[in-house]
């Protein structure tokens, strides 16, 4: 077709161009000639016509060319972008061949420079912020160490981004009843980052049913920031209009308060049936609610938690995790740990597991939670509130489990900006628990946090509301707890003594060393840390710390079998395996003797060693029973 239509346009233009010559031919036949010049006149006449129309078709052919190119470009730009380009490129190197060819030159823009990272410490840029400009890098930089974790980017997320599926495949053939209770969720914050709160919000709406989902209730412990008052509340206004049957309310504190405060305000203006209990720096996944209704439909006295995935701080995705129980140290951290050996005999890991303890966020029967003292308010600012929960609800006569079939995506901050030092509120909420419900085992707080047993200067508040609800509830003791619930915690109670470990001839404490190692040394006193010491009735003596689980080892002070020679540290298990001697006889302001061979721990010239016994003296800093 594109050859016909050549032709045309040559036979069209050859035509012109001799009707032009022509006529030019019969113009100069009216003026006066020589007969001689006539016939080389018309030679050159006929000469000049053909080499313009060759001109002409050569020019057409060419324009061919590049019509086809074109044409060709334009079929694998729609195809292959990949392959457009070398098209492209193609075209180019044609239109060089053609001396006749205008060509553009069409320039690059110059890239723009990328600096280097501002910020090489920054835990924010460890994994995250390639590329970036100083000016972007200092406000992520500002953003995180306001916020605890990448608001810059949470600011430019969507805020109904899709999350990864972490179920177990077995949760997706799950079948769950229709008459589910309705679900009231509350979300706490202090200062949170806006667009993390709407995020939350909008993934509640959208991954919760409609028939199940009543209210949203924001609680807000006196946050300053200026965003979480209007901005929010017009956000909030805006889902309430677009959802007319939810109901929306907010609680807003006058005063700074803690978290516990804040969940049972929000429990306390709840009105569904079941009340979830969030933070408000997380993502709800598909069918999240259902799993938890049905196992509090099927026993209102049962307290469940979701399994948590954790959005990473820096660049803010997904990472899945393993169901595991809520679990807990003596000195009342939170920390992960496996369910029991029956539950993982069953080998189906979408089924429910029973948990010591609560981690945080909580979804509970309304009614039932209010029956058994909802939370502690007595419990500042942050930890201990989900470890008290937890003993409450299993000695009371309710039993805590874990979802994994309902999973909540939750930002795990790498620090709290409204207290980088948590140790200090964490203390004094422990000591509150150990009081109201650990009653002979209560002093193993003390000797998690290196506290003396009594006069430790710390006040826990009011008790007496609490105490008295325990006697009204008939609630079982700590004992039981620990024997039927919790077996997995070292009860210590053959612990005798605790503290720094003083020579008193030497004036100098026992330290563990240099770690890792395995060589305890002299050292001057400061009781603290590396110093920490733990003399049990069986003759064990730990330094540097103790486990609180029967599943870890110690590391136990050793006579290692040879002459005059250092001491060794080492988990007591090894030491027994490698016949080393572990056990020490003792009596405080007397010499440290072993049971084995006989000798003691002393310090000659600043160095410690085990000889031969010269009576020197040795004192620990806390007694608690007679040894």
């Amino acid at each position: 077709m594109r050859a016909s239509v050549l032709k045309r346009v040559v036979l069209v233009l050859g035509g012109f161009g001799m009707v032009f010559y022509v006529s030019t031919f019969l113009r100069s036949t009216h003026e006066p000639a020589d007969k001689e010049l006539e016939e080389p006149r018309i030679i050159r006449f006929f000469s000049d016509v053909q080499k313009n129309i060759s001109d002409i078709f050569n020019v057409l052919q060419a324009f061919e060319q590049k019509q086809i190119i074109m044409h060709k470009m334009l079929d694998e730009d729609r195809r292959n972008p990949r392959a457009a380009a070398e098209v492209k490129q193609l075209l180019v190197k044609k239109q060089a061949e053609q001396p006749d060819a205008e060509i553009k030159d069409q320039q690059k823009p110059p890239k723009e420079k990328k600096s280097d990272k501002l910020y090489p410490d920054s835990a924010l840029f460890k994994e995250w912020g390639e590329n970036l400009s100083e000016d972007v890098q200092t406000e992520a930089q500002s953003l995180y160490l306001k916020y605890g974790y990448n608001v810059y980017l949470s600011d430019r997320l969507p805020l109904d981004r899709a999350l990864p599926d972490t179920r177990d495949k077995r949760c997706m053939k799950k079948m769950y009843p229709k008459d589910l209770p309705s679900l009231g969720v509350v979300l706490i914050y202090l200062n949170e980052a806006l667009s993390v709160i709407k995020r939350a919000v909008r993934s509640i709406i959208d991954r919760t049913s409609k028939n199940l989902l009543k209210e949203i209730i924001l609680v807000d412990d006196n946050s300053s920031n200026d965003d979480l008052k209007e901005d929010l509340d017009a956000y909030m206004k805006m889902i309430e209009q677009q959802n007319p049957s939810l109901r929306i309310r907010r609680v807003r504190h006058s005063e700074q308060r803690g978290l516990a405060h804040a969940r049972a305000s929000g429990w306390e203006v709840a009105t569904a049936d079941v009340v979830a209990i969030l933070d408000a720096h997380i993502e709800v996944n598909e069918l999240w609610a259902e799993p938890l209704l049905t196992q509090i439909k099927g026993d209102r006295t049962v307290v469940t938690s979701p399994v948590f995935d954790r959005i990473n701080f820096d660049d803010l995705k997904v990472t899945k995790y393993l169901p595991a129980s809520h679990a807990f140290d003596w000195a009342l951290w939170c920390m992960y740990e496996s369910f029991s050996d029956d539950y993982i005999k069953l080998q189906d890991g979408s089924l429910p597991g029973k948990s010591p303890s609560v981690m945080g966020i909580l979804v509970a029967d309304r009614k039932y939670l209010g029956e058994i003292g909802v939370i502690d308010k007595g419990m500042k600012v942050y930890g201990g509130e989900n470890v008290e929960l937890g003993i409450r609800v299993w000695t009371c006569g309710g039993s805590v489990e874990v979802v994994p079939c309902s999973r909540i995506a939750h930002i795990e901050r790498a620090h709290k900006p409204y207290m980088p030092d948590l140790s200090h509120a964490m203390k004094r909420n422990a000591l509150r628990v150990a009081e109201i419900w650990m009653d002979e085992y209560k002093h193993n707080v003390n000797l998690a946090w290196n506290l003396p047993f009594e006069n430790h200067g710390i006040d826990i508040g009011d008790i007496s509301e609490r105490k008295k609800l325990r006697e009204t509830l008939k609630c079982k003791p700590f004992k039981w707890y620990l024997e039927n619930v919790y077996p997995k915690l070292d009860p210590w109670d053959n612990i005798v003594a605790y503290g720094g470990l003083k020579n008193l001839d030497a004036d100098m404490c026992l330290d563990q060393g240099p770690v890792p190692g395995n060589t305890p040394i002299a050292y001057h006193c400061y009781y603290y840390g590396s110093q920490l010491t733990y003399y049990r009735s069986n003759g064990e003596l730990y330094i540097g710390g103790i486990k609180s689980h029967k599943y870890n080892d110690n590391r136990c002070v050793t006579d290692v079998g040879k002459k005059d020679t250092e001491p060794g540290l080492y988990n007591c298990k090894e030491a027994m395996q490698k016949g080393m001697g572990i056990y020490w006889d003792f009596t405080q302001g007397k010499e440290m003797k072993n049971r084995d061979s006989k000798k003691c721990l002393e310090i000659k010239k600043g160095k410690l060693l085990i000889q031969e016994c010269s009576g020197q003296r040795w004192e620990i800093q806390n007694i608690i029973k007679p040894f």
